[in-house]
C-alpha cells in the first residue's frame, strides 16, 4: 500500500527546502485573507509555517503548548488578535497595516 503525504506535508517540506520564498507566502496570504477573510485559509498557512520553523520552538516563545498552538491554528480555531501577534513574532514577523491604495 503507498503511503500518500498531505498536501500540508508537502507545502512544509517545500517550505523547509526553500525558506526564502516565506515571506511571499504569507504576504498572498494576508492579501488573500484581506480580501476574502477566509480565517482558516490563514490559520492553516500560518500552521504550515509555524511547522517549518519548529512548531515546539514557536510554541515556547509564545508560551503556550504544542498542542494549544496547533489548536489555535487549527481551521476551527479563533485565536485572539494578540495571539496572532505573539505567533508571528515568535516566527519572525509582525502584524503591520498597509494603506490601500
Amino acid at each position: 500500500m503507498t503511503d500518500y503525504r498531505t498536501l500540508d506535508e508537502v507545502t512544509v517540506e517545500y517550505f523547509t527546502q526553500h525558506p526564502e520564498e516565506v515571506d511571499a507566502f504569507l504576504a498572498e496570504v494576508f492579501t488573500d485573507y484581506a480580501q476574502d477573510g477566509d480565517s482558516a485559509a490563514l490559520l492553516s498557512a500560518l500552521r504550515i509555517i509555524a511547522r517549518v520553523k519548529g512548531i515546539s520552538k514557536v510554541a515556547a516563545e509564545v508560551g503556550m503548548t504544542r498542542q494549544g498552538l496547533q489548536k489555535a491554528l487549527s481551521a476551527k480555531g479563533n485565536p485572539r488578535l494578540d495571539n496572532v501577534n505573539a505567533i508571528m513574532r515568535a516566527m519572525g514577523y509582525q502584524l503591520m497595516p498597509y494603506r490601500l491604495n
